[in-house]
């Protein structure tokens, strides 16, 4: 079998990687998410970014270290794959796979959710499959013509969707400073550990979707030195915009924890009726921007694991004209469409939410295994490996006792299949062994 750097095309470099983790984290969440963190945590809320951007960067920097030693198409399963074993590699590839269907999904829900503001035929279910069907059958078909194509969509949409994000906390801030008629006291009420518990849980779906884009190391130019770079700037950058953002909001908008639309409603003070509007319009583009990421790299899941003989060969299949995954990228596209259009956002976030914490807890276990093997040398070294490992292991196991009944029997589910997905595979490479 062919090697990625002969089948795929590195055309992706170190701030396009960069665009596409920003891209792949922001989505259409942030226009909901200060109304429910402002609902849990009141005036506490803006520190609840920081303190799960910092939880989620020690998780990133594990990431960082363990990417630098890898050139090829992947990401999280390869990593796991290599320093855990065959089948923890399958359950992480099933879990992330799971995640980047259903977030994706959610997104697709919202997007189609905030479009019929504008077209109220949306709301129908024929408008619903319509609106779905060409949503994504056109984003499906960009990145089979090339992964440039879907490189240049997502870096246009990342910096759409941070320009108007960056606008509401500049304006916002500008309001506030011009108008103290504006500012809303904030006060900081006692919150139980429990319900802090719960908030950071819901930040880690909101600051999730970096691990995705590691999926693309083999078209990435220089994936050992730019990946480690990409991802911790990403998640820097993002942590400081949410921080603003819900800062902005419950600082100009009264009872900011009821409201449905937090951000439009808090541009509405500030800005009029035409601040809203745009507000509503930044979340569409914001969705389809989140959308088109995930479509440049999710299909990598099962093209990588197609390659390495862990699904069937069809998956990894490359067009021979324009060099991209067209038969993983196909796949991929139709079952988010199946699943945004049999669900809603809160059945597809739950879905996405609870593989992430496992696949977490992988990734801090691989950074000490990986350490003792010297022929996969990395290029980006933690400080101190073992403290990072230990911290996002506690991370992900103290955020996982929140984790209800449902999301149990969802991830019960996924390791099933990968078990038997391991049992299969670990037959038939048994039957291909000579004598």
């Amino acid at each position: 079998m062919e090697q990625t750097p002969q089948k795929l095309v590195r055309t992706i470099g170190r701030w396009s990687l960069t665009a596409l983790m920003v891209n792949s984290i922001v989505g259409v969440s942030i226009f909901k998410l200060p109304a429910d963190l402002a609902r849990n945590l009141g005036g506490w809320s803006p520190l609840s970014c920081v303190a799960a951007g910092a939880g989620i960067l020690i998780i990133a920097g594990c990431i960082a270290e363990i990417s630098s030693r890898y050139e090829q198409t992947g990401g999280l399963y390869l990593y796991a794959r290599d320093a855990l074993g065959r089948f923890p590699g399958l359950l992480v590839a099933w879990m992330t796979w799971l995640t980047r269907i259903a977030a994706p999904a959610a997104a697709a829900n919202l997007v189609c959710s905030y479009a019929a503001k504008f077209l109220p035929q949306l709301e129908t279910l024929p408008g619903k499959f319509l609106f779905l069907l060409i949503l994504l059958g056109h984003l499906a078909i960009l990145n089979c013509l090339g992964v440039a194509t879907g490189k240049n969509l997502s870096n246009f949409f990342t910096v759409v969707k941070v320009g108007f994000l960056l606008a509401f906390v500049v304006i916002g801030a500008l309001a506030l400073a011009a108008k103290p008629e504006l500012r809303v006291p904030i006060t900081l009420t006692p919150v139980s550990a429990e319900t802090w518990f719960q908030t950071l849980l819901l930040l880690v779906y909101a600051y999730g979707g970096f691990e995705g884009a590691l999926f693309v190391g083999g078209e990435s130019k220089n994936p050992r030195r730019d990946t480690p770079i990409a991802l911790l700037s990403a998640l820097a950058g993002v942590c400081l915009l949410y921080t603003a953002v819900q800062y902005i909001t419950i600082a100009t908008l009264p009872a900011a924890g009821i409201s449905e639309r937090p951000l439009a409603d808090a541009a509405q003070r500030f800005l009029g009726p035409a601040g809203a509007a745009a507000i509503a319009l930044a979340a569409v583009l914001s969705g389809y921007g989140y959308l088109s990421a995930n479509v440049l790299h999710a299909p990598r899941i099962t093209f990588a694991l197609a390659e390495q003989g862990d699904f069937p060969a069809l998956f990894g299949a490359v067009h021979s004209k324009y060099r991209t995954p067209y038969v993983s990228i196909l796949i991929y596209s139709l079952l988010v469409f199946f699943f945004a259009l049999i669900g809603n956002f809160e059945w597809n976030a739950l879905l996405s939410a609870v593989s992430r914490l496992a696949v977490y807890a992988a990734m801090a276990l691989a950074v000490p295994i990986l350490r003792r093997r010297k022929e996969l040398p990395a290029q980006f070294q933690l400080p101190l490996p073992y403290l990072f490992a230990g911290l996002g292991l506690l991370f992900s196991i103290a955020l996982a006792t929140q984790i209800g009944r449902s999301e149990l029997a969802v991830m019960a589910v996924t390791s099933a299949i990968a078990l038997a997905h391991w049992m299969v595979v670990r037959k038939q490479a048994g039957a291909s062994m000579p004598g």
